[in-house]
């Protein structure tokens, strides 16, 4: 089975943003540029996630699935304030492949289960956002990693995939953006107690970590978003036409690096698995002569 490297890219409004356990957003550039500068570089599929959308109770990013959809074609999966069937529908209408289901997937748990009768089973990925608490146990937090649940990850995991996912999206907040690696007990034992694919999300710095949550933490796929985007914006950083300047542009108008992500591409990333063993799919394959 081959091995999956998504970017996932976090959007506010018509920016992509980055933080640190989902804190702090950065304005980073046009989401548009960076999902055809990573189909055209290797990408398996792309996710797209609305940073804001379960706090304004909608999703916003329709307009950018369907230009994405139109220039890109690997799947996408969307997530971020989808709260019915119909939600549902109008992202995979507008160009979606996939969807993914967090917050309102635990408010509504038969969510789930409609959706995936409508759409099958594939099309339903359910997010799981994850925070290790003090005495070792996992939380599951919804909107946006902003409000706890008292949910325990592994039965909600478990739980979820009975009602009909036919994918996990794991993210350690702990880690997210923090470059000090995955999570690996955290992917490993939702992996292991799963029939289903497991993306793992949550901390990579450098493409060790991506090759030790493949190998240790027994993940399916992996969820990229820092180690990407910094490497993207050093080497072809936005001007100021780039991006919409609302919200918090200071990084890119400071020119700032963020020292604790090494830089990789989707290339470096996908050649050390190879090295390693994993199975991935070759860069040549990605784009077809349309």
């Amino acid at each position: 089975m081959n091995i999956r490297v998504i970017p996932r890219l976090d959007i506010k409004g018509p920016n992509l943003v980055k933080g640190i356990h989902f804190e702090g957003l950065r304005v980073l550039g046009k989401p548009e540029q960076f999902a055809r500068f990573y189909y055209e570089n290797g990408a398996d599929e792309l996710i797209y996630m609305d940073a804001v959308a379960s706090l304004y109770g909608r999703n916003s990013l329709l307009d950018i699935v369907e230009k994405t959809a139109r220039e890109i074609f690997i799947p996408l999966t969307v997530g971020g304030g989808l709260r019915s069937i119909d939600d549902i529908r109008a992202v995979l209408r507008a160009g979606a492949d996939k969807v993914s289901l967090n917050t309102a997937a635990i408010a509504c748990p038969d969510l789930i289960h409609e959706a995936s009768r409508t759409f099958g089973s594939s099309t339903i990925v359910v997010s799981i956002e994850a925070i290790r608490l003090p005495n070792g146990a996992y939380e599951a937090y919804v909107d946006y990693g902003r409000q706890r649940t008292n949910v325990n990850v592994f039965e909600w995991a478990m739980r979820a995939v009975e009602l009909g996912a036919g994918e996990l999206m794991v993210t350690c907040i702990n880690r997210e953006g923090s470059g000090k690696g995955f999570d690996l007990e955290l992917t490993r034992q939702v992996a292991e107690a799963v029939p289903v694919p497991v993306i793992a999300g949550g901390g990579a710095g450098k493409v060790e970590d991506v090759f030790d949550v493949i190998a240790q933490g027994k993940a399916d796929a992996v969820a990229l978003a820092s180690i990407l985007h910094y490497n993207y914006i050093r080497h072809y950083r936005a001007t100021d036409a780039d991006y919409a300047a609302e919200g918090n542009t200071e990084f890119l108008r400071r020119g700032a690096t963020f020292s604790k992500i090494q830089d990789a591409t989707l290339g470096n990333i996908k050649a050390y698995l190879i090295q390693q063993g994993v199975d991935c799919r070759p860069l040549m394959e990605q784009i077809p002569n349309v």
